[in-house]
């Protein structure tokens, strides 16, 4: 972040204060409300308390950028590269992104991607992005022995299924998006999650137990790396 002098909370604000209401004029309203002005109101400080943290609007927004990178790519990327037994634990852990807004902000996610439309700079970025997260995620098949074409394949049908999810505000309840989390696993990865990684992973997302007619055990299934 961009900043001229730190400062905790006080007359001036605090840097992570002008941030956090900046993000969420980003969200509500998009770039072209996030000016310094009408910030500045919203925080019910001075204009000129501002330019104690931050030199100028583009200061912020690179701040903006920055919370995006690290908040949705560096958090997708890690989860990448958990530990996991298995392809389907692995893909499972990816899946905490898209429902724990903790590790990947949709609303955020959304509103940087309609900014891309208006800045060359920023689309830029998000080609950048992209390529890392797409990365990534081929890397993880690749961990588990799919070959190279088909992990990239993959790993493209994942991504671009999300961030078609992300881009079309598309709304589920839990239990909707929970009951066709098991299918999701089982066409990306070719291999039927195990009942116990299912179980795993509703017990982190506070949802109900999966179904008694959760997918059978792996063994009974034949996984195939192409």
């Amino acid at each position: 972040m961009e900043s001229i002098k730190g400062g905790g909370p006080g007359p001036r604000g605090s840097a992570e204060g002008w941030l956090t209401s900046a993000y969420e004029m980003l969200i509500e309203a998009g770039i072209d409300a996030v000016r310094i002005l009408p910030l500045a109101k919203r925080v019910r400080l001075s204009r000129t308390s501002f330019y104690w943290f931050f030199k100028d609007r583009g200061a912020l927004l690179a701040s903006l950028l920055e919370r995006w990178r690290t908040k949705n790519s560096d958090n997708l990327i890690r989860q990448c590269g958990l530990y996991a037994e298995s392809i389907t634990e692995a893909i499972l852990n990816v899946f905490d992104c898209w429902l724990d807004p903790a590790l990947f902000d949709s609303r955020l996610e959304f509103a940087i991607r309609s900014w891309a439309q208006q800045s060359t700079k920023v689309a830029a970025q998000i080609r950048s992005a992209d390529a890392a997260r797409i990365n990534a995620l081929t890397d993880m098949f690749i961990r588990f022995d799919f070959e190279p074409l088909a992990a990239d394949v993959r790993a493209r049908t994942i991504y671009l299924v999300q961030i078609g999810y992300i881009s079309m505000k598309t709304q589920e309840d839990l239990a909707t998006r929970m009951r066709r989390i098991p299918k999701y696993v089982e066409i990306f990865t070719g291999v039927a999650a195990l009942p116990r990684e299912l179980q795993r992973f509703h017990a982190r997302h506070g949802s109900l137990r999966p179904p008694q007619s959760a997918p059978p055990a792996r063994s009974s299934r034949k996984l195939r790396r192409s």
